[in-house]
């Protein structure tokens, strides 16, 4: 029994160590229950927080590498709303001073490095967040960050900041700050893979983009950067900002709109460079453009001066192409001409001197009028040019070598740089002229050839619409090396010359005493479309001239040489050889124009008449056609008595005649010469061929549309392409520097359109012209202007003050057209645009246009 009780009272005994036990295990169990669960939770965000440090080192790579890339500065996408809420407004331009975006850089650096010690005390807090809350693009599902917020973080490597925490007004006045950059979308679709530049621009939205410009200076994620990394990272800003817009130190060069450049900012300034946008943005926001599509007989080639029918309807004679000279409406014309159905990208250089798209200029006539003569072929979609002329039936090549082989003087690519080719067809010999180093400046009336000047300029030749009437060519004297007609169909013995055939000795005794004989003949004397040649054409200049009469015994023909003779001979003109091309069984004569006064003062009559000494020659705008000859400057300081420097040395030598100027910069005119030329160096080295997003292997043409002495032509050079420069009439006569150094260009006044069809050229560059006219014309149409001569997908690249980028900003946002690339800078502004495919809907009828 005993035993039996003792039994008892140990089991329970036993039983109570067990509960015991049991409990403690249970209790164990729970606690490495929870340390497990702890442990789990813990492991994913140090993988997260990995992922993290990854993500920023990857975004501080890409900002590091964008420290050395013009403006590859945007680094991840913005939203949206998040961009018009906080960061710089679309259609403003930012002109804080780099002052401001210092201070407003060391705020930002205060303020993270004070989020930075908070982290340090909420790390498990912020980390367990973004575990749970990230979606991976910076936006928890909360909404406690916005995407400003997890782009800003990303860009100054503040990822585990708390969302909730950051200062949103700072964040945006900071972006506001220093955004001074912004760069937009790269082209889409089917062309993307053409327009990527060298630097690999990094493009987001298709909306306005605001990306900083000091975000190299939040790098850092665990410690404030010191002093003397901040010194150096504000001059690499500034040196990259200097080489997108050079001050005038650093180039050697003032802007015509001079600017005063200080180290310091002031109050007064910034307030009103803010009211200046202000009332900008409302100005822009009350007169936005309601873009229609101009409706014309001419429909896609719609050429505004040259299609005034209203004008040419009343004309009293058309005997002198007085219908193909410039007529401009009253009004220019504020709409778009519309494309050509089926319109491509212009085919590029050099395939597209041989074949250019069908659709892009669909006319059939020249190939079926002249494709015997290997001017132009219809192949399939596409037109194809042999090479050949009325000429030159078996090709170019073997025309232009002919004629160097026929007078070695000629020298092109060395003596001949420049030259004008009149009555040009399509221009093939000046497109091979190329591959001898010249430039021709190709001509010829509109629609005498259907559509010929579309062809040349096409297959990316430069050709410009002009025709030889009543009126002088819009160019300087002096300037062309060589001057080329090859069947151009310009009656050069007939406009104004005399011929003996009509007029006789003894018709002119018996109207005439013999006293007055002299004066009547320089009233009635002239051959006045060769005396135009004879101006334009450099004293020592060759005139080239391959038709029937040279070559073709036809009485016709007979009596056109002899008349020519005649007329040379009085003008003093050299015959320095007459040839035949066997191949081609064509002729050319070859003239030469004179280099001094020596024959001149021998003639027994002043038949032509030498021009009064009043009679300035350079004048070539709207002048008309006088039927004399200027004196050929004798002088050594004189343009014109001397030859330029061989081809290339005379594109960097300033012209010896610029020694008593003074510069347009107000410096000696060769010390300006050399700086602006230095000037474009830099900008298209450092900015234009790295930094706007352009591929300028697809450029070809190019137009400077406020050309000063040609620096930006010149540094171009080595590119394949060719610059029209245009110096506006309104400014400093300079284009004869531009002829003296090899390159060519015009006068032009831009409130009217330019001789030119649509969609001609590729890239547009406007240097402070915008603002220069806007008080003579109408900012309106000069765009619509821009637009008509721009090919779709081509660029124009504005250097302007900042609200006139602004305005020009805003009209190009108006056409639909691309912001590539904007940034400002003490009141200056440089815009990169392109011009999209897109036209309106709603039609225009233009009166005047309409036949």
């Amino acid at each position: 029994m005993a035993m039996a009780k003792y039994s008892r009272v140990d089991g329970r005994k036993s039983s109570s160590y067990c509960s015991t036990a049991v409990i403690v295990v249970f209790v164990a169990f729970c606690l490495v229950g929870i340390w497990m669960f702890m442990s789990s939770s813990v492991v994913p965000l140090e993988n997260s927080d990995l992922s993290s440090q990854e993500t920023r080192n990857e975004a501080k790579q890409t900002l590091q590498e964008g420290v050395s890339k013009q403006f590859d500065d945007t680094s991840g996408d913005i939203s949206e709303d998040a961009t018009r809420e906080g960061g710089t407004m679309p259609g403003k331009v930012s002109l804080n001073t780099d002052e401001e975006s210092r201070k407003s850089v060391e705020e930002n650096q205060e303020e993270n490095h004070g989020n930075d010690s908070s982290d340090e005390k909420t790390d498990s807090e912020n980390e367990q967040r973004t575990v749970d809350g990230d979606d991976g693009s910076g936006n928890g599902k909360d909404g406690e960050m916005d995407s400003r917020e997890g782009k800003s973080n990303l860009e100054s490597g503040q990822a585990e900041n708390e969302g909730g925490e950051m200062n949103n007004n700072v964040q945006a006045e900071s972006e506001e700050n220093s955004g001074e950059i912004r760069s937009e979308s790269a082209e889409g679709g089917k062309n993307s893979d053409e327009e990527v530049s060298e630097d690999k621009i990094k493009h987001v939205d298709k909306e306005d983009i605001s990306t900083v410009d000091n975000n190299e200076k939040n790098q850092d994620e665990n410690s404030e950067p010191s002093a003397v990394e901040n010194s150096a990272e504000s001059e690499e800003n500034n040196q990259t900002s200097n080489e997108i817009l050079p001050t005038a130190a650093q180039s050697e060069i003032l802007t015509e709109s001079t600017t005063q450049n200080g180290a310091w900012s002031t109050q007064a300034e910034e307030s009103q460079n803010e009211k200046k946008w202000q009332q900008a943005s409302i100005s822009n926001e009350e007169n936005d453009h309601q873009w229609k599509v101009c409706k014309s007989t001419a429909g896609p080639d719609y050429i505004p001066c040259l299609d005034n029918w209203q004008v040419i309807r009343k004309l009293p004679s058309t005997k002198h192409y007085e219908h193909r000279e410039r007529h401009c409406p009253s009004e220019p014309p504020t709409c778009l001409v519309p494309l050509p159905e089926g319109y491509k990208r212009s085919i590029k250089w050099p395939k597209s001197r041989d074949k250019i798209w069908y659709y892009n200029v669909p006319h059939t006539k020249l190939a079926e009028v002249k494709g015997h003569q290997n001017w132009v072929k219809v192949t399939g979609e596409y037109l194809t040019f042999p090479g050949g002329g009325t000429q030159f039936k078996n090709g170019a090549l073997h025309y232009i070598d002919f004629l160097q082989q026929s007078v070695p003087d000629i020298a092109w690519g060395k003596r001949s740089r420049v030259i004008l080719d009149v009555g040009c067809g399509v221009a093939s010999f000046g497109g091979y002229l190329f591959e001898r180093d010249v430039l021709a400046m190709s001509f010829a009336p509109k629609d005498e050839h259907e559509a010929q000047v579309q062809f040349a300029l096409e297959r990316g030749i430069p050709a410009i619409l002009n025709v030889m009437g009543t009126k002088r060519l819009p160019f300087p004297s002096s300037v062309f090396d060589v001057v080329h007609c090859a069947r151009c169909r310009v009656p050069w013995h007939v406009e104004g010359a005399i011929s003996f055939s009509y007029f006789s000795v003894f018709s002119y005794v018996l109207l005439y005493s013999f006293s007055d004989m002299e004066t009547h003949l320089r009233h009635i004397s002239g051959g006045k479309l060769l005396l135009e040649l004879n101006r334009v054409l450099r004293p020592g200049g060759y005139f080239i001239w391959s038709a029937t009469p040279v070559y073709q015994k036809l009485p016709e023909d007979v009596g056109i040489w002899q008349e020519m003779s005649r007329l040379t001979k009085s003008m003093c003109w050299d015959l320095v050889t007459v040839k035949k091309d066997r191949l081609n069984a064509v002729g050319a004569a070859i003239y030469q124009k004179p280099a001094s006064n020596d024959c001149y003062n021998k003639r027994s009559k002043n038949v032509p008449p030498l021009c009064e000494e009043s009679d300035d020659p350079n004048a070539a705008w709207n002048v008309s056609l006088q039927a004399c000859m200027h004196k050929v400057p004798e002088d050594s300081t004189e343009r014109g008595s001397l030859w330029p420097a061989q081809w290339p040395e005379r594109l960097e030598q300033p012209p010896y005649w610029l020694n008593s100027q003074i510069g347009v910069y107000g410096k000696a005119a060769q010390e300006d010469f050399t700086a602006d030329y230095n000037h474009w160096k830099t900008v298209i080295s450092e900015s234009y061929l790295k930094g706007m997003g352009i591929d300028w292997s697809s450029v070809r043409n190019v137009m400077d549309m406020k050309a000063v002495y040609g620096g930006f032509a010149a540094a171009l050079k080595d590119l394949k392409v060719w610059v029209m420069n245009v110096v506006p009439i309104d400014a400093a006569d300079t284009l004869p520097v531009i002829y003296e150094r090899g390159l060519f260009g015009m006068h032009h006044d831009w409130c009217e359109s330019f001789n030119t069809y649509p969609r001609t050229y590729d890239v547009l560059h406007a240097d402070h012209l915008f603002s220069s006219i806007q008080n003579r014309c109408k900012l309106v149409a000069v765009i619509a202007e821009v637009d008509r001569i721009l090919r779709p997908e081509g660029k124009l690249i504005v250097r302007d003050k900042a609200e006139t980028i602004s305005a020009v900003e805003s009209m190009a946002k108006s056409l639909q057209w691309e912001i590539r690339m904007i940034y400002s800078k003490d009141g200056e502004g440089l815009l990169c645009v392109r011009k999209k495919f897109w036209r309106p809907t709603v039609e225009e009828p233009i009166k005047s246009a309409i036949v």
